[in-house]
C-alpha cells in the first residue's frame, strides 16, 4: 500500500509542533548532536525554540512528523540558536560551546539574490528513512516555493544524500574545506545548485 504523505509549513499546522519538529531534527543529526549531548530528549528540549515556523516544512505520516527542511531566503533563516536555551539544557560550559558552534552556522543572515532558496536542516527519522520521504518533501518545496533557484550543502561523507540530490537535477558548482575536520567527521561542504532554468 502507497504511504499517504501530507506536506506542510509549521507555520499552518493549528498546534503547536516545535516538539514534534526537533525531535525529527535530533534524531536526523544525532551523530552530530551527540558532542553536546546523548540524550535525545534533552535535545530535543534545547533545539525546541530554534525553529522558524515561516520557513520549515514537515512530511507527515499517520498523523506522525517523520521529516523536516527548512527553505530559507536572505531575510529568514530556518534556524536561529538561543545562548541561553543552550546553556539551559547543556549547562553554562557545554552550551556556550554548542551556541559558539551553531550560531555561525544558522544565524548569520545570508547573503543571496531575492530568486533563490537556501534548502537546509533536512532530516528524516531513522525508522522512515529509505522510504523516499525527505525526496518527496525537497520536491514538494522545490515545486510549490517561487525561487528560480535553491542551492544547499551537503557533506563529502553523506554520499547517499549527494546522489539523490544529483538524481533530483541538483548539480555541484562548490567545495570548501573544513576546519576541524576530525572533530566534526567531514572534510568538505559540497554546495549544490538547482535551477528551474535547466530543467
Amino acid at each position: 500500500m502507497k504511504e499517504y504523505i501530507i506536506f506542510r509549513r509549521m507555520a499552518d499546522y493549528d498546534h503547536d509542533v516545535r516538539s514534534d519538529v526537533a525531535r525529527v531534527f535530533s534524531d536526523a543529526y544525532y551523530k552530530e548532536m551527540q558532542f553536546f549531548s546523548k540524550d535525545k530528549d534533552k535535545l530535543k528540549n534545547a533545539f525546541r525554540h530554534a525553529f522558524c515556523p515561516e520557513v520549515v516544512f514537515t512530511a507527515e505520516i499517520s498523523g506522525e512528523i517523520v521529516s523536516i527542511l527548512g527553505c530559507s531566503n536572505n531575510k529568514t533563516r530556518a534556524m536561529h540558536i538561543d545562548e541561553n536555551q543552550m546553556k539551559k539544557h547543556f549547562g553554562f560550559i557545554t552550551g556556550h560551546l554548542a551556541y559558539s558552534f551553531l550560531q555561525k552556522e544558522f544565524n548569520t543572515i545570508l547573503t543571496l539574490p531575492d530568486h533563490t532558496g537556501y534548502i537546509e536542516c533536512a532530516g528524516t527519522i531513522e525508522k522512515a528513512r529509505g522510504r523516499g520521504i525527505g525526496s518527496a518533501l525537497l520536491n514538494h518545496v522545490i515545486q510549490s516555493q517561487p525561487y528560480q533557484e535553491f542551492i544547499l550543502e551537503v557533506t563529502d561523507t553523506n554520499q547517499i544524500a549527494y546522489r539523490i540530490y544529483k538524481k533530483m537535477g541538483f548539480i555541484e558548482f562548490n567545495r570548501k574545506s573544513e576546519n576541524f575536520s576530525k572533530i566534526k567527521g567531514f572534510s568538505q561542504r559540497i554546495y549544490m545548485r538547482w535551477s528551474r532554468q535547466t530543467i
